[in-house]
Protein backbone atom coordinates (compact mmCIF):
# COMPACT_ATOMS: atom_id res chain seq x y z
CA UNK A 1 0.00 0.00 0.00
CA UNK A 2 3.11 2.31 0.98
CA UNK A 3 4.60 1.78 -2.47
CA UNK A 4 1.32 2.59 -4.22
CA UNK A 5 1.01 5.69 -2.22
CA UNK A 6 4.70 6.56 -2.97
CA UNK A 7 3.81 6.54 -7.17
CA UNK A 8 0.60 8.77 -6.47
CA UNK A 9 1.55 12.52 -7.44
CA UNK A 10 -1.04 14.05 -5.09
CA UNK A 11 0.33 17.98 -5.75
CA UNK A 12 -0.63 17.14 -9.59
CA UNK A 13 -3.81 15.25 -8.67
CA UNK A 14 -5.06 18.32 -6.35
CA UNK A 15 -3.81 20.64 -9.19
CA UNK A 16 -6.16 18.99 -11.72
CA UNK A 17 -8.85 18.21 -9.00
CA UNK A 18 -8.80 22.25 -8.39
CA UNK A 19 -8.77 23.34 -12.47
CA UNK A 20 -12.10 21.23 -12.70
CA UNK A 21 -13.71 22.59 -9.87
CA UNK A 22 -13.01 26.21 -11.26
CA UNK A 23 -13.85 25.38 -14.92
CA UNK A 24 -16.98 23.28 -14.14
CA UNK A 25 -18.40 25.70 -11.62
CA UNK A 26 -17.96 28.65 -13.82
CA UNK A 27 -19.46 27.28 -16.60
CA UNK A 28 -22.34 25.93 -14.55
CA UNK A 29 -22.84 29.28 -13.53
CA UNK A 30 -22.70 30.98 -17.28
CA UNK A 31 -25.47 28.08 -17.76
CA UNK A 32 -28.09 28.89 -15.15
CA UNK A 33 -28.11 32.87 -16.11
CA UNK A 34 -29.47 35.08 -18.65
CA UNK A 35 -28.32 38.29 -19.59
CA UNK A 36 -31.77 40.21 -18.72
CA UNK A 37 -30.58 38.84 -15.27
CA UNK A 38 -27.11 40.21 -15.42
CA UNK A 39 -28.21 43.57 -16.62
CA UNK A 40 -31.47 43.91 -13.90
CA UNK A 41 -29.35 44.80 -10.63
CA UNK A 42 -27.00 48.39 -12.56
CA UNK A 43 -30.64 50.20 -12.50
CA UNK A 44 -29.41 50.80 -8.74
CA UNK A 45 -25.88 52.38 -8.95
CA UNK A 46 -25.73 53.97 -5.75
CA UNK A 47 -25.54 50.12 -4.54
CA UNK A 48 -23.77 48.20 -7.04
CA UNK A 49 -20.96 51.53 -6.03
CA UNK A 50 -21.33 50.60 -2.34
CA UNK A 51 -20.93 46.79 -3.57
CA UNK A 52 -17.86 47.54 -4.97
CA UNK A 53 -16.58 49.49 -2.05
CA UNK A 54 -17.19 46.53 0.26
CA UNK A 55 -15.47 44.16 -1.66
CA UNK A 56 -12.63 45.53 -3.27
CA UNK A 57 -11.67 48.50 -0.50
CA UNK A 58 -12.99 47.53 2.81
CA UNK A 59 -12.00 44.15 2.94
CA UNK A 60 -8.79 44.28 1.64
CA UNK A 61 -7.89 47.62 3.74
CA UNK A 62 -9.38 45.75 6.95
CA UNK A 63 -6.82 42.77 6.18
CA UNK A 64 -4.13 44.61 5.56
CA UNK A 65 -4.39 46.57 8.54
CA UNK A 66 -4.90 43.30 10.55
CA UNK A 67 -1.59 41.68 8.86
CA UNK A 68 0.00 44.60 9.80
CA UNK A 69 -0.84 44.46 13.54
CA UNK A 70 -1.02 40.65 13.85
CA UNK A 71 2.60 38.57 12.92
CA UNK A 72 1.74 35.76 10.87
CA UNK A 73 3.61 33.25 9.01
CA UNK A 74 4.67 33.98 5.48
CA UNK A 75 2.51 31.59 3.71
CA UNK A 76 -0.60 32.92 5.72
CA UNK A 77 0.14 36.64 5.13
CA UNK A 78 0.43 35.21 1.03
CA UNK A 79 -3.03 33.24 1.44
CA UNK A 80 -4.88 35.45 3.32
CA UNK A 81 -4.37 38.27 1.24
CA UNK A 82 -5.24 36.70 -1.79
CA UNK A 83 -8.35 35.54 -0.74
CA UNK A 84 -8.86 39.39 0.62
CA UNK A 85 -8.23 40.69 -3.24
CA UNK A 86 -10.61 38.09 -4.55
CA UNK A 87 -13.90 39.23 -4.77
CA UNK A 88 -16.94 37.46 -6.60
CA UNK A 89 -17.78 34.09 -5.28
CA UNK A 90 -19.13 32.23 -8.37
CA UNK A 91 -21.91 30.63 -6.15
CA UNK A 92 -23.28 33.33 -5.04
CA UNK A 93 -26.76 33.66 -6.69
CA UNK A 94 -26.85 30.25 -4.59
CA UNK A 95 -26.06 31.66 -1.65
CA UNK A 96 -28.31 34.17 -1.61
CA UNK A 97 -31.09 31.98 -2.23
CA UNK A 98 -29.80 30.39 1.03
CA UNK A 99 -30.10 33.41 2.93
CA UNK A 100 -33.43 34.37 1.24
CA UNK A 101 -31.39 37.21 -0.61
CA UNK A 102 -32.40 38.84 -3.81
CA UNK A 103 -31.46 36.63 -6.66
CA UNK A 104 -31.67 39.15 -9.38
CA UNK A 105 -29.01 41.45 -7.88
CA UNK A 106 -26.67 38.43 -6.52
CA UNK A 107 -26.77 37.38 -10.58
CA UNK A 108 -25.39 40.51 -11.82
CA UNK A 109 -23.35 41.58 -8.97
CA UNK A 110 -21.57 38.39 -9.50
CA UNK A 111 -20.77 38.84 -12.81
CA UNK A 112 -19.27 42.71 -12.37
CA UNK A 113 -17.11 41.36 -9.45
CA UNK A 114 -15.49 38.51 -11.25
CA UNK A 115 -14.69 40.77 -14.39
CA UNK A 116 -13.31 43.39 -11.55
CA UNK A 117 -11.47 40.82 -9.80
CA UNK A 118 -9.64 39.76 -12.54
CA UNK A 119 -8.48 42.95 -13.38
CA UNK A 120 -7.89 44.36 -9.73
CA UNK A 121 -6.29 40.96 -8.36
CA UNK A 122 -2.87 41.34 -10.48
CA UNK A 123 -2.17 44.95 -9.62
CA UNK A 124 -3.81 44.90 -6.06
CA UNK A 125 -1.39 41.95 -4.57
CA UNK A 126 1.61 43.78 -6.68
CA UNK A 127 0.98 46.36 -4.17
CA UNK A 128 0.24 44.21 -0.90
CA UNK A 129 2.98 41.73 -1.43
CA UNK A 130 5.74 44.36 -1.94
CA UNK A 131 8.36 42.37 -0.85
CA UNK A 132 7.73 39.31 -3.15
CA UNK A 133 8.04 39.91 -6.97
CA UNK A 134 4.35 39.49 -8.14
CA UNK A 135 4.04 39.74 -12.36
CA UNK A 136 0.41 41.82 -12.43
CA UNK A 137 0.11 40.05 -16.15
CA UNK A 138 1.29 36.15 -14.78
CA UNK A 139 -2.32 36.87 -12.52
CA UNK A 140 -4.22 38.07 -14.94
CA UNK A 141 -3.76 35.72 -17.45
CA UNK A 142 -5.26 32.15 -16.23
CA UNK A 143 -7.71 34.65 -14.44
CA UNK A 144 -8.92 35.90 -17.80
CA UNK A 145 -8.36 32.39 -19.54
CA UNK A 146 -9.74 30.33 -16.65
CA UNK A 147 -12.84 32.25 -15.70
CA UNK A 148 -14.07 34.63 -17.74
CA UNK A 149 -13.86 32.86 -21.01
CA UNK A 150 -15.33 29.32 -19.40
CA UNK A 151 -18.29 31.95 -17.59
CA UNK A 152 -18.87 33.77 -21.53
CA UNK A 153 -19.74 30.11 -22.95
CA UNK A 154 -21.62 29.34 -20.16
CA UNK A 155 -23.84 32.71 -21.02
CA UNK A 156 -23.54 32.27 -24.95
CA UNK A 157 -24.67 28.58 -24.78
CA UNK A 158 -28.18 29.46 -22.35
CA UNK A 159 -28.40 32.67 -24.70
CA UNK A 160 -28.64 30.67 -27.78
CA UNK A 161 -30.12 27.20 -26.84
CA UNK A 162 -31.80 27.16 -23.35
CA UNK A 163 -32.36 23.21 -23.50
CA UNK A 164 -28.98 22.29 -24.07
CA UNK A 165 -27.96 24.34 -20.87
CA UNK A 166 -30.37 22.54 -19.09
CA UNK A 167 -29.16 19.48 -20.46
CA UNK A 168 -25.73 20.53 -19.21
CA UNK A 169 -26.13 22.00 -15.81
CA UNK A 170 -26.26 18.57 -14.16
CA UNK A 171 -23.33 17.13 -15.79
CA UNK A 172 -21.43 20.54 -14.91
CA UNK A 173 -22.39 20.25 -11.26
CA UNK A 174 -21.60 16.81 -10.44
CA UNK A 175 -17.74 17.46 -12.50
CA UNK A 176 -17.73 20.59 -9.90
CA UNK A 177 -18.70 18.45 -7.02
CA UNK A 178 -16.23 15.91 -7.56
CA UNK A 179 -13.32 18.03 -8.11
CA UNK A 180 -14.29 20.00 -4.68
CA UNK A 181 -14.16 15.99 -3.17
CA UNK A 182 -11.40 14.99 -4.74
CA UNK A 183 -9.45 18.50 -4.34
CA UNK A 184 -9.99 18.58 -0.45
CA UNK A 185 -9.00 15.09 0.13
CA UNK A 186 -5.67 15.48 -1.94
CA UNK A 187 -5.49 19.08 -0.27
CA UNK A 188 -5.52 17.31 3.24
CA UNK A 189 -2.95 14.79 2.28
CA UNK A 190 -0.82 17.07 1.22
CA UNK A 191 -1.15 19.62 3.80
CA UNK A 192 -2.39 18.14 6.76
CA UNK A 193 0.90 19.15 9.38
CA UNK A 194 0.17 23.04 7.57
CA UNK A 195 -3.50 22.81 8.77
CA UNK A 196 -2.85 21.63 11.74
CA UNK A 197 -0.25 24.62 12.47
CA UNK A 198 -2.96 26.83 11.90
CA UNK A 199 -4.72 25.62 14.57
CA UNK A 200 -2.28 25.91 16.73
CA UNK A 201 -1.13 29.17 16.82
CA UNK A 202 -4.78 30.24 17.12
CA UNK A 203 -4.55 31.54 12.98
CA UNK A 204 -7.79 30.12 12.84
CA UNK A 205 -9.73 32.63 14.49
CA UNK A 206 -8.13 35.46 12.51
CA UNK A 207 -10.02 33.44 9.68
CA UNK A 208 -13.22 33.75 11.79
CA UNK A 209 -12.88 37.04 12.79
CA UNK A 210 -12.50 38.19 9.30
CA UNK A 211 -15.25 36.78 7.93
CA UNK A 212 -17.57 38.44 10.44
CA UNK A 213 -16.30 41.85 9.70
CA UNK A 214 -16.56 40.79 6.34
CA UNK A 215 -20.37 40.16 6.89
CA UNK A 216 -20.92 42.86 8.28
CA UNK A 217 -19.33 45.39 5.70
CA UNK A 218 -21.42 43.79 3.22
CA UNK A 219 -24.12 44.00 5.27
CA UNK A 220 -23.94 47.85 6.46
CA UNK A 221 -23.33 48.57 2.68
CA UNK A 222 -26.51 46.24 1.52
CA UNK A 223 -29.10 49.47 1.28
CA UNK A 224 -32.25 50.09 2.56
CA UNK A 225 -34.22 46.01 1.75
CA UNK A 226 -33.03 43.61 3.66
CA UNK A 227 -32.69 41.10 0.43
CA UNK A 228 -30.15 42.78 -1.06
CA UNK A 229 -28.50 43.64 2.57
CA UNK A 230 -28.16 39.89 3.21
CA UNK A 231 -27.28 39.01 -0.40
CA UNK A 232 -24.21 41.68 -0.25
CA UNK A 233 -23.40 40.21 3.49
CA UNK A 234 -22.61 37.08 2.40
CA UNK A 235 -21.62 37.60 -1.58
CA UNK A 236 -18.66 40.24 0.51
CA UNK A 237 -17.96 37.54 3.14
CA UNK A 238 -17.85 34.44 0.97
CA UNK A 239 -14.53 34.84 -1.63
CA UNK A 240 -14.08 33.92 -4.45
CA UNK A 241 -12.34 30.60 -4.19
CA UNK A 242 -11.91 30.11 -7.96
CA UNK A 243 -9.46 33.44 -8.60
CA UNK A 244 -7.88 32.58 -5.31
CA UNK A 245 -7.06 28.97 -6.22
CA UNK A 246 -6.09 29.78 -9.66
CA UNK A 247 -3.35 32.31 -8.28
CA UNK A 248 -2.16 30.62 -5.49
CA UNK A 249 -1.57 27.44 -7.62
CA UNK A 250 -0.05 29.02 -10.54
CA UNK A 251 2.40 31.49 -8.89
CA UNK A 252 2.59 30.37 -5.75
CA UNK A 253 4.67 26.66 -4.91
CA UNK A 254 4.49 26.72 -1.01
CA UNK A 255 1.27 24.42 -0.27
CA UNK A 256 0.83 26.28 2.82
CA UNK A 257 -0.57 29.29 0.63
CA UNK A 258 -3.47 26.76 -0.69
CA UNK A 259 -3.91 25.29 2.87
CA UNK A 260 -4.98 28.89 4.28
CA UNK A 261 -7.03 29.63 0.93
CA UNK A 262 -9.04 26.03 1.52
CA UNK A 263 -9.82 26.58 5.20
CA UNK A 264 -10.77 30.41 5.09
CA UNK A 265 -13.27 28.87 2.30
CA UNK A 266 -14.54 25.81 4.68
CA UNK A 267 -14.93 28.78 7.54
CA UNK A 268 -16.54 30.35 5.08
CA UNK A 269 -18.84 27.96 4.27
CA UNK A 270 -20.24 26.70 7.70
CA UNK A 271 -20.80 30.05 8.77
CA UNK A 272 -22.59 31.10 5.87
CA UNK A 273 -24.95 27.92 6.49
CA UNK A 274 -25.46 29.32 10.09
CA UNK A 275 -26.43 32.44 8.62
CA UNK A 276 -28.57 31.21 6.52
CA UNK A 277 -30.43 29.12 8.90
CA UNK A 278 -30.84 32.39 10.86
CA UNK A 279 -31.92 34.90 8.01
CA UNK A 280 -34.89 32.19 7.21
CA UNK A 281 -36.09 32.35 10.94
CA UNK A 282 -36.26 36.14 10.21
CA UNK A 283 -37.78 36.05 7.34
CA UNK A 284 -40.82 33.49 8.58
CA UNK A 285 -41.13 36.01 11.64
CA UNK A 286 -41.44 39.30 9.00
CA UNK A 287 -44.17 37.14 7.26
CA UNK A 288 -45.96 35.75 10.41
CA UNK A 289 -45.84 39.80 11.37
CA UNK A 290 -47.29 40.94 8.08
Amino acid sequence: MNEILTFIDFRLINKLAFLTLILSMLLDTGLSLTIQQLWQPFRNIRLILQSLLANFILVPLFVYLLLQIIPVSEPFRIGFTIMAVAGGPPVLPKLAQLVNGNLAYAAGLMMLMICVTAFYMPFALSIALQNIQVNPWQILKPLVTLMLIPLAIGLLIRAKNEAIAATLQPWMRQISSAGLILGLSTSLIIQFSSLIEMVKTGTIFIIIGFILVSFGFGYILGGPEKDTRRTLAVGTAQRNIAAALLVAGTNFDDPAVVSVIIVTSLSLFVLIRLIAKQAFALAEVDQVEV
